[in-house]
C-alpha cells in the first residue's frame, strides 16, 4: 500500500502528463478573436477576458492558520479558461499575484498579449483590448476593476459599467464553481505534502474543464450568488493609473448610452406597440 506522500507524487505525474497534453487548450493567445466576438454578444467590446481568484484550502500550518492556495484564472464569455496561475499562499496580495504571474509578463513586459486593434466606440472614444478584473486588482490600462462607492454615490455610467461589470465577473464564479462541482476532489482539505502537487492537479481540472467544453458535455449547474460572496476579497487601495481611468471612463459612458437607447425602445414598444422602429 503507497503511503500518502508517493500517491501523491504518482497522482501528480499523471496530471502533469495531462497538462502538458492539454496545455495548448488555454487559448488566450491563439483565439483571441473568438474570443473579443463573445464578449461583444454581452455589451462589452474589445474585451478580452475576466480575471479573479478562487481559494482551494489544505490541512496543516504550512500556509498559516486557516491557510488556503489562491489560484488565479482568466475566462471567457463561455467559461472557458484562458490562463490559469495555481499555488499561490492566501497571505500573498492579490496584486502582487498578478504582478508574478505569466498573464502579467506577457501583457505588461513582453507585450505579447492584448496587442490588438483598438475598438472605435460610437461616441467617437476608443478603448484598447482589455481584461476585467475583481475589486482586489490594481486598476490598469489593460485590466478594468469596478468604481468603488454605493450605488446612491456612483453616477449612472458609473452604475451602468458596474453592472455589466458583475455580470461578467460571474463568469470566473461560474467556471472555478463548475470546476469544483465535477471534481469533488478539489473541495477537500489536501495534506501538505501535498502542496507541491496540488496546483498541478488545479490545473488538470480546468483542462479538462476546457476539453469537456469542447466536445459540448453538459455542464453540472452552480449557485454563483453564493459562490462569489464567499469569494469576497479586500478592495485594492493603491494608486489609480490615469490611463486605466480614461479606458473605463469611455467603457463606461458608452454602456450608459446603450442603457438608455435600450430603455428608450422598451418604453416606446410597452406604451406604443404599433410603433415601427427603424435604425441606420
Amino acid at each position: 500500500m503507497l503511503d500518502s506522500a508517493t500517491s501523491c507524487r504518482a497522482f501528480y505525474t499523471v496530471c502533469k502528463a495531462i497538462v502538458d497534453k492539454l496545455g495548448h487548450m488555454f487559448e488566450f493567445k491563439s483565439d483571441i478573436n473568438r474570443i473579443v466576438v463573445g464578449f461583444g454578444w454581452i455589451s462589452l467590446p474589445n474585451c478580452c477576458g475576466v480575471l479573479g481568484f478562487d481559494r482551494f484550502q489544505m490541512d496543516g500550518k504550512i500556509l498559516g492558520e486557516n491557510g488556503s492556495l489562491m489560484v488565479q484564472g482568466l475566462v471567457d464569455s463561455e467559461g472557458r479558461f484562458l490562463d490559469v496561475s495555481a499555488g499561490w499562499p492566501s497571505t500573498m496580495r492579490p496584486e502582487t499575484i498578478l504582478r508574478q504571474s505569466r498573464l502579467f509578463a506577457g501583457v505588461d513586459e513582453s507585450r505579447e498579449l492584448l496587442n490588438g486593434p483598438c475598438f472605435e466606440l460610437g461616441d467617437g472614444n476608443s478603448i484598447p483590448q482589455y481584461i476585467l478584473g475583481e475589486s482586489c486588482f490594481p486598476l490598469l490600462p489593460w485590466l478594468l476593476t469596478p468604481y468603488v462607492g454605493h450605488r446612491n454615490g456612483l453616477n449612472s455610467s458609473e452604475w451602468a459599467f458596474n453592472s455589466v461589470h458583475r455580470q461578467g465577473m460571474e463568469l470566473v464564479g461560474t467556471a472555478f464553481g463548475r470546476v469544483r462541482a465535477r471534481w469533488k476532489l478539489l473541495s477537500k482539505n489536501w495534506k501538505e505534502e501535498c502542496i507541491e502537487a496540488f496546483p498541478f492537479v488545479i490545473v488538470t481540472c480546468c483542462l479538462l474543464h476546457n476539453f469537456l467544453i469542447k466536445c459540448s458535455e453538459a455542464l453540472p449547474d452552480v449557485n454563483v450568488e453564493y459562490y462569489s460572496r464567499e469569494q469576497e476579497l479586500l478592495p485594492f487601495e493603491g494608486e489609480v493609473d490615469e490611463n486605466g481611468r480614461r479606458t473605463r471612463d469611455a467603457l463606461a459612458l458608452h454602456l450608459n448610452q446603450d442603457a438608455s437607447e435600450f430603455t428608450a425602445v422598451a418604453v416606446v414598444l410597452l406604451y406604443c406597440p404599433n410603433v415601427i422602429i427603424c435604425s441606420n
